[in-house]
C-alpha cells in the first residue's frame, strides 16, 4: 500500500468515526483488529471487540461538541502512521474510553495525543492511542498536582507550540 493510499484510509476511518459511520469505520479495518486506548485500556479485540467497542463507546460519541482537533505532526513509514494531536474540548458529556466512570465536570481540556495506526494491505490492523492521563485529571479536578511531577493543559500547549518555557524546577 502507498504512503498516500495509507494516509486516505486513515483519513476516511476518522471521518466516520466522527460522522457517526459504523459501517465505513469498521470497512477500513482488517479481519483482525485491535485497538488500544493505552492510559485507559478501552479499545476492543478482533472484529466483534473492536466493533462492539465502536459502536458502544466512541463512533458518534467521539467527544463534546466543542471538540478542535490540530494535527501537529504526521510520520508515515511503510507499514504504519503516527498522528501527533492537539485536542482541545470542554467536558460537557460522559467520554468513557477517556475518563471511564466520570461524571461531566464543565472543565476545558487540552490534551496531546500519539495515534499509532498499523497497516496490512489496504486495511488498518490496530490502533494504539496515547495521551497524558495525569495531565487530563489535573485539568478536571481529580489529581492535585502540588508535589507531583505533573503538569495540566502546559503539556499540551507546549506540544503545540515548542517555543514556549520548559518546566522550571
Amino acid at each position: 500500500m502507498s504512503k498516500q493510499a495509507m494516509i486516505d484510509t486513515f483519513q476516511k476511518h476518522v471521518g466516520a468515526e466522527l460522522a457517526g459511520d459504523l459501517e465505513t469505520t469498521m470497512a477500513t479495518m482488517s479481519d483482525e483488529p485491535h485497538l488500544n486506548h493505552v492510559p485507559t485500556m478501552a479499545g476492543g479485540v478482533g472484529r466483534e471487540g473492536v466493533r462492539n467497542f465502536y459502536r458502544d463507546h466512541l463512533v458518534g460519541k467521539f467527544f463534546p461538541p466543542d471538540v478542535k482537533m490540530t494535527n501537529v505532526s504526521s510520520t508515515v513509514g511503510d507499514n504504519q502512521i503516527v498522528d501527533e494531536i492537539y485536542i482541545s474540548f470542554t467536558h460537557t458529556t460522559e467520554i468513557d474510553w477517556l475518563l471511564p466512570g466520570v461524571a461531566p465536570t464543565g472543565k476545558p481540556v487540552e490534551m496531546a495525543v500519539a495515534v499509532v495506526v498499523g497497516f496490512k494491505g489496504d486495511k488498518i490492523t490496530h490502533e494504539h492511542i496515547y495521551w497524558d492521563q495525569a495531565g487530563v485529571l489535573v485539568q478536571i479536578g481529580l489529581l492535585d498536582p502540588k508535589g507531583l511531577p505533573v503538569t495540566g493543559a502546559e503539556s499540551a500547549r507546549k506540544v503545540l507550540n515548542p517555543k514556549l518555557p520548559a518546566r522550571q524546577f
